[in-house]
């Protein structure tokens, strides 16, 4: 009787340690990263990438882009005000309020889950906005408030009543939104940014002796816009010098990536590891990839050329970061949970699909957390 007394307590003991193991798992450690590993990086001037390979991958080939929906017609974004009444199921939606800063409407007339990243910008309406946070929105959903900031300051007149889907802002402005949440914030790193890239213009045409074009010029001083500024004419040919071998480097290694299922990168300037973005397949990665290196190439352009150098080492403990001290999540039941975890090197958001069939983190986006004061300075970031 004793023994099995004895017995059974032994193995409640068991139990509650391996729960409660399992608990600082969960809340200690960026989920999964111990799963990814950095290969060899790619670089062009101050900015480096290195592709990060999966042990698994998942299926996420029914996910539709923001750009997909929008150039197929079946995603619409309007001003919250202006939006005619939309029917679903022969029920009439009436979206509430006029158009507001913060907000927009999006629908998804698609069969297919609708993925939103954050920091990709929806230009149009009364001002162009970047989206705060990741996101799924079902297939034939009903209207959703999509929460943007805006980043073209100083306009509230509409240009037309379509939207477009525009770049992906470079980390600098997707920190602002993701982690501060503030648009004056957003504002303030938006107009850093199409200042030092007019500076570039200038410097660099000077030293080539080949000014900048007049009109493009014009157009970089004259603008709020921060979409704008990246698809000015002489701020792409500066952005494409950094992009141009990055995009040589990586189609020729694009077989062997799928083959070692690359699903994302690490992404450093002037020597310190900035941001991560892993999805949860190559086929994401690819999809996004044209949107990725643009941004990161902007940052890189707009940080000026100081120096410095990054180990594979030193990605791969950027990955491995493991002392997640704090998280707090939203969760659509059903479609998506979405968690903010904030340790004292980094902050990580990671989107979970709760979808039928496809519960697993769709994508995570990794930056170090003096990414959001965002003081480029020499100096390493991965403590040790």
């Amino acid at each position: 009787m004793r023994s099995a007394r004895l017995f059974l307590t032994l193995s409640l003991v068991a139990l509650l340690l391996s729960v409660a193991g399992s608990f600082r798992v969960r809340a200690g450690q960026v989920p999964g990263n111990d799963e990814y590993r950095v290969l060899t990086p790619l670089v062009s001037g101050n900015l480096t990438i290195f592709p990060v390979v999966a042990r698994d991958q998942h299926s996420t080939s029914s996910f539709l882009t923001l750009d997909e929906g929008i150039r197929s017609g079946e995603v619409v974004v309007t001003e919250s005000g202006n939006i005619q009444p939309l029917i679903r199921g022969h029920r009439p939606i009436r979206p509430r309020g006029d158009a507001q800063v913060n907000t927009l409407l999006l629908v998804n007339n698609s069969k297919r889950p609708l993925l939103l990243l954050a920091g990709e910008i929806v230009t149009g309406g009364k001002q162009d906005r970047v989206i705060a946070k990741d996101r799924i929105v079902p297939a034939e959903s009903d209207p959703i408030d999509l929460g943007v900031f805006c980043v073209e300051p100083g306009r509230w007149v509409a240009h037309s009543d379509n939207f477009g889907a525009g770049a992906l802002a470079q980390p600098k402005v997707r920190a602002q939104a993701m982690a501060n949440k503030n648009q004056q914030e957003v504002w303030a790193s938006v107009r850093d940014s199409q200042s030092k890239a007019t500076e570039t213009v200038e410097v660099q045409g000077a030293a080539a002796g080949v000014p900048a074009a007049p009109r493009a010029l014009a157009e970089l001083h004259s603008t709020t816009s921060y979409a704008q500024v990246m698809n000015n004419s002489e701020v792409k040919k500066q952005t494409d010098k950094i992009i141009e071998p990055i995009q040589r480097g990586y189609q020729s290694l694009i077989h062997e990536l799928r083959t070692k299922n690359a699903v994302g990168v690490v992404a450093a300037v002037n020597g310190q590891i900035l941001w991560a973005d892993i999805f949860a397949s190559p086929d994401l990665l690819e999809r996004y990839w044209p949107k990725l290196v643009r941004s990161y190439a902007a940052e890189a352009m707009t940080a000026g050329n100081r120096g410095g150098k990054v180990t594979e080492s030193e990605a791969q403990a950027f990955l491995n970061q493991k002392n997640i001290m704090h998280e707090t999540a939203e969760t659509e039941p059903g479609v998506f949970r979405h968690a903010e975890m904030t340790g004292t090197d980094v902050k990580v958001f990671e989107l979970t699909s709760l979808l039928p069939k496809m519960n697993f983190a769709v994508h995570t986006a990794i930056m170090h957390d003096e990414t959001v004061a965002w003081k480029i300075e020499p100096r390493p970031l991965v403590r040790r």
